[in-house]
């Protein structure tokens, strides 16, 4: 079957079409994402502004347009932190419904952490061991880790780097001053979770997924995107370490120079790898490998799950 998962995040509307069924590996057919930084489209009061209102219907509307020209079968639409967080959330939801025709649901923060772990997982398989997954998205800051498909403990911190930014980083270059208050404040939200995960001991294999992650992966050397999804990806603590300094200094011009950094998302980028430098300190990892599949594809294997195999009867 031809499913869609629409994927409404704090950076990007994101609509990934796959051709899949139960036990097989979902093949990717099409891709078609908008970045409308909804996280950034707020109002003092944590409201989605009317603009941004309108720029989401318009967006989903395209989305589902684009996903019957390609003959999906099923949608799966879903919400993350920037809809989940909003004062006028459920106005929101209300007339994406009305106008486009999608109910949206609204993920939690542990459900995001969830699934992006059983992609992981699937991806990586059972030989992986124990696994920690650390996903940034613009909104929030997923942590997962467990043995089997379901973690033992997931959390999510409102640490996106889209939200940071915003909220922390507003100079550009940013201020010396603000990077270290920034700085000081994502040790202390991460600190706090530090122990619920440490009871399970160490991880056997440490993965991260994202733009966020990808793109400080590739300018500390990894391979580009277009060399395949099978070539490994590394991140040293190391490297992540030399490339923070050298961040603060730039602007988001110049960081949208570096390779693999879009012009999008240059102005998070610093934001994100404050984030993913204090999480590998805090955690005690020195390398993590970059895993392709993330919420989206979890979100697609969970449907998958539920759907019977073929050649047997639906119960």
């Amino acid at each position: 079957m031809r499913l869609g998962v629409l994927d409404v995040g704090s950076n990007t509307v994101h609509l990934l079409v796959v051709d899949a069924h139960p036990g097989a590996r979902p093949q990717p057919a099409h891709s078609h994402k908008v970045e409308i930084r909804l996280a950034e489209l707020l109002d003092d009061a944590g409201a989605v502004t009317p603009a941004g209102v309108e720029r989401l219907l318009s967006v989903v509307n395209e989305a589902v347009q684009a996903a019957e020209d390609k003959g999906c079968e099923d949608v799966l639409p879903f919400a993350t932190s920037a809809v989940r967080e909003a004062t006028n959330a459920d106005e929101v939801l209300a007339r994406v419904k009305a106008e486009t025709g999608v109910d949206l649901p609204v993920l939690s923060g542990e459900d995001e952490a969830r699934l992006t772990f059983l992609a992981a997982r699937r991806w990586f398989g059972w030989s992986a061991g124990k696994l920690l997954v650390l996903d940034i998205g613009g909104g929030s800051l997923e942590i997962a880790y467990g043995i089997d498909e379901d973690p033992d403990a997931a959390v999510s911190l409102p640490l996106g780097a889209g939200r940071l930014t915003s909220g922390w980083l507003p100079g550009d270059p940013p201020d010396p001053l603000d990077i270290r208050a920034l700085r000081r404040h994502v040790r202390t939200e991460i600190a706090r979770t530090v122990r619920e995960f440490s009871r399970f001991g160490a991880p056997d294999h440490v993965v991260a997924t994202s733009k966020t992650f990808k793109q400080l992966a590739r300018i500390a050397g990894a391979a580009r995107s277009a060399d395949g999804l099978y070539v490994q990806r590394d991140l040293s603590r190391k490297a992540l370490e030399e490339w923070v300094p050298r961040l603060a200094e730039m602007t988001t011009a110049q960081r949208s120079t570096l390779p693999g950094v879009s012009e999008g998302r240059a102005n998070q980028l610093l934001a994100g790898a404050l984030v993913a430098e204090a999480t590998m300190d805090l955690f005690g990892v020195e390398e993590l490998e970059i895993c392709p599949w993330a919420l989206r594809e979890g979100v697609i294997l969970r449907r998958l799950d539920h759907l019977p195999t073929p050649g047997t009867a639906p119960a």
